[in-house]
């Protein structure tokens, strides 16, 4: 048997002509033995602590390198000892740690980086950017092999890089990090192992603003907790939080001119996209983080100014005191978890999109160039249109008239009750629209996504991977997620629901 383990999500939307109940004991079975194989097998090539290696991105729009910073302890193992492969293969990039003597496969992961979308923006084609980035993974007990592979025009993962890395070498540091600042339990359900294990880091609270970033977590992750498929399961999840104290309140705002410097280096305008808010300051940001067990992570703003963004396991950020900072929560934590594509498209963004000629590989969004086989169809009722009519005419219409009167705003420096009060508006109306044609609330494949108007689409008229209108993910979008969770946790949960529908 292999280390790959059969997830409970993969399996419960395949074999609909089973009947449950011995669909359920298969499951059991397999479950159990695969996890007995799967225990045995991470002891043999792993200990349980977390390396991490530490590089610098390099590049163009055109090609990209890579240089080893440093490896070093990153603490214990926080992530699964069961689903050591990564059978989703979501994001861009996908990285691979193979055993040097044997060459087998150990354990993968996808994921995103900051610069593989700067690769897509003007500024990449006039000069030249360099990025600090992270892989992490189990400590292999031998040499290993980094494997690094990125999608082609096909979007086929090909390698790029390959270094080899020897943990008892004097270039590898053991030593464990000191530890350095407080640190919160919001949640804590179980051990690492065996949960998905979130970490909440804040930039540009004071120290004397820290009973505020703990209640900032307490609302936001109150809120987070209310949105399927994170309600249900609630009891799969830890949340630990992290203070980082800044000198003053706020963090770096260029578009107004509001310079600061904070511990996490946090700043709006990404990209030149005055909403778009990031670090690139991975360094800091990961020796903070690793302060607690964590396998996803999210960075709080104490700011008011509405922004966030959110890159496939890396980390999602939110403007905590925006009127809108449920939404961006959420929202931007369907990036990060689960790689999760934007379906609006009348937003402006930096990024430069060509024709597009082959199927996208994010869950929620498709190119519908095989409608015979749409990603999602066995979630579409019979008789339902494929592609599906919406008003879409009367809903561009609207949305470009808030998207010009946004930037009217912006560029007047208007203050933020000004925007808030604008997409309470959009939302009000979007909301009645969507909520009131003939294919309301079913699952289909509804035109504009991915930041394209034409030629791309979504699964569901609504979602809030697509407006601000409500908290609501779609049930395609819902089911990836799901089966994320399952990376991190095989859930005993999921099986007790099973035995009782």
């Amino acid at each position: 048997m292999n280390n790959e383990i059969i997830s409970p999500s993969y399996l419960c939307i395949k074999p609909k002509q089973i009947q449950m109940k011995k669909f359920v004991f298969i499951l059991a079975v397999l479950v159990a033995i695969q996890l007995q194989a799967q225990d045995f097998k991470f002891a043999e090539y792993f200990k349980d602590s977390n390396m991490r290696v530490d590089y610098f991105h390099t590049g163009n729009h055109e090609e990209e390198h890579f240089a080893v910073d440093r490896i070093l302890n990153d603490g214990a193992w926080a992530g699964s000892k069961t689903v050591l492969i990564d059978n989703l293969e979501f994001g861009l990039y996908f990285f691979e740690i193979l055993d040097a003597e044997t060459d087998k496969l150990i354990y993968s992961r996808g994921f995103a980086s900051i610069f593989g979308e700067w690769q897509t923006i003007p500024e990449a084609k006039e000069i030249w950017g360099t990025f600090h980035e992270s892989v992490r993974f189990p400590w292999p007990l031998k040499p290993v092999k980094l494997v690094m592979k990125k999608r082609n025009e096909k979007n086929e993962f090909q390698t790029i890089w390959l270094t080899e890395i020897d943990p008892a070498s004097r270039k590898v540091n053991p030593a464990a990090k000191p530890p350095e600042f407080n640190t919160w339990d919001y949640m804590v359900n179980g051990p690492a192992h065996e949960k998905v294990d979130i970490v909440v880091l804040g930039d540009g609270y004071s120290k004397e603003e820290m009973d505020k970033f703990h209640a900032d977590i307490q609302r936001l992750m109150g809120d987070f907790f209310k949105v399927e498929p994170f309600k249900s399961r609630k009891a799969d999840f830890n949340v630990r939080a992290v203070e980082t104290p800044s000198f003053e309140s706020g963090v770096n705002k260029p578009h107004p001119g509001d310079f600061k410097r904070t511990p996490l280096s946090m700043s709006y305008s990404a990209f030149d996209s005055e909403r778009y808010a990031l670090t690139y300051d991975n360094r800091s940001v990961r020796d903070a983080a690793s302060e607690v067990p964590y396998d996803f992570m999210y960075i709080l703003i104490n700011e008011r100014t509405y922004g966030g963004g959110g890159i496939y396991r890396l980390y999602a950020t939110v403007a905590a005191d925006n009127a809108f900072s449920d939404y961006i929560f959420i929202h931007e934590f369907g990036h990060h978890f689960a790689a999760l594509a934007d379906e609006y498209y009348s937003s402006s963004v930096s990024y430069e999109i060509g024709e597009v000629t082959v199927e996208p590989w994010e869950a929620n969004v498709t190119a519908l160039l095989d409608p015979a086989n749409l990603k999602w169809k066995d979630l579409v009722e019979p008789g339902i249109p494929i592609p599906t009519p919406w008003p879409k005419e009367k809903f561009d219409a609207f949305s470009y008239e808030v998207q010009k009167k946004r930037k009217e705003l912006r560029s007047q420096n208007a203050p933020e009750e000004k925007l808030e009060a604008l997409f309470e508006k959009q939302r009000k109306h979007e909301t009645k629209m969507l909520e009131n044609f003939q294919y309301s609330g079913k699952v289909g494949a509804y035109e504009g996504a991915n930041y394209m108007q034409h030629d791309m689409y979504r699964s569901y008229p609504d979602c809030i991977m697509f407006t601000r209108n409500k908290n609501d993910f779609c049930p395609a979008c819902q089911r990836a997620i799901g089966w994320v969770i399952d990376q991190y946790t095989i859930s005993q949960t999921f099986l007790l629901r099973q035995q009782t529908e």
